[in-house]
C-alpha cells in the first residue's frame, strides 16, 4: 500500500500478471462497417495498487465498471463482425470517458464509497496513470478509425455502456438508453429499429444520462471530432447481468444496428465538431 503522501500507482510494478491497458477483439479489416469501444469493460486493478485500498465487493460494484457491457461488446463483435476495444482497468484507477483533468477522472468518492487511492493524487501520478491506461485505449481506438477512413469507409462508432436500475433511490424506467451530443442522426432510426424487435421497449432519449460538453470522452472525441456517425449506448444492469441476458441484448443490438446502417446508406462525414464544441 502507499506510503503516507506517496503515489498509490508506480508504473515499475506493473507485472506481467496485470492485463494491458486495452484489449482489441474482432476482425482487423480495413473497412469495418461498425467499430465498437467498452470504456468501463473492466473492474481490474494492479496487483500492487491493493485494490486502490477498496474491499472487492465494492469493484464488483457498478462504480468500478459496467457490469455486462464486456459481455455485450464481445458478442456485438462477433455478430457484426466488427473490432471492438475494451479498457484493461477499473474506471476507478482511471475513468476512460472523461477528459484528463475532469473531476471525475479518478473520482475520490464514488457513489458513497470513498477511494482510499485517489483522495490525494498529485499530479504526477496522475499523469502517470492517464499515460499508462488511458492513453493505450484511446490510441488504439483512434488508429483503427483512422485507418478505416483513410480506406474510404464511413464506419459507425458504437460506445457500449450500462447503468443501474436505482440509482440514488429513483428507480430508472429505461431497459435501453440513446445518448448522443449534436450528432442525433442515428436516434430516430435506431428507435424504431429497436421497438421493431421489442415493442414494449422503454427507450431513454440521453437518459439516463446525457452527453453535454466535456461529461464524457469517447463519442465526443473519436465520433463528433471525426464526424462519424456515432451512438452511446446505455443498458440497464439487471437486463444484461447474466450471459444468456447479455447475448440476447447483443442479438437484438446486431439486427437493429445492421437495419440502421442500411437505411442510412450511403454514409457520410458531417460536420466534425470538436469535444466540448458548441
Amino acid at each position: 500500500m502507499s506510503a503516507a503522501g506517496g503515489p498509490w500507482f508506480r508504473p515499475a510494478r506493473l507485472g506481467s500478471a496485470d492485463p494491458p491497458p486495452v484489449t482489441r477483439i474482432g476482425p482487423d479489416r480495413a473497412d469495418p462497417h461498425f467499430v465498437l469501444c467498452c470504456d468501463h469493460a473492466s473492474n481490474a486493478v494492479p496487483a500492487h495498487m491493493e485494490r486502490l485500498g477498496l474491499e472487492r465487493a465494492e469493484l464488483e460494484r457498478h462504480i468500478g465498471w459496467d457490469i455486462g457491457a464486456a459481455t455485450v461488446t464481445h458478442s456485438l463483435s462477433a455478430r457484426l463482425g466488427a473490432p471492438g476495444f475494451l479498457s484493461g482497468y477499473s474506471r476507478l484507477l482511471v475513468d476512460c470517458n472523461r477528459p484528463p483533468g475532469s473531476p471525475t477522472a479518478m473520482p475520490a468518492v464514488s457513489d458513497g464509497t470513498v477511494v482510499p487511492a485517489n483522495r490525494a493524487i498529485s499530479p504526477e501520478e496522475a499523469a502517470a496513470r492517464t499515460d499508462a491506461f488511458f492513453r493505450p485505449y484511446h490510441d488504439a481506438i483512434a488508429a483503427c478509425l483512422d485507418a478505416t477512413l483513410a480506406a474510404g469507409a464511413v464506419p459507425v462508432l458504437v460506445a457500449v455502456h450500462s447503468f443501474t436500475p436505482v440509482f440514488g433511490g429513483v428507480s430508472r424506467p429505461w431497459e435501453i438508453g440513446l445518448l448522443y451530443e449534436h450528432d442525433d442522426r442515428l436516434v430516430r432510426p435506431l428507435k424504431e429499429a429497436l421497438r421493431a424487435l421489442r415493442p414494449a421497449l422503454t427507450i431513454g432519449d440521453n437518459e439516463p444520462y446525457a452527453i453535454i460538453g466535456p461529461s464524457d470522452y469517447s463519442i465526443p472525441v473519436h465520433g463528433q471530432g471525426r464526424g462519424l456517425p456515432h451512438i452511446e449506448i446505455e443498458l440497464r444492469q439487471d437486463l444484461i447481468g447474466t450471459r444468456e441476458g447479455a447475448e440476447s441484448w447483443a442479438a437484438t443490438l446486431a439486427t437493429a444496428l445492421r437495419r440502421v446502417r442500411a437505411a442510412l446508406m450511403p454514409l457520410a462525414i458531417e460536420k466534425r465538431v470538436p469535444p466540448g464544441g458548441g
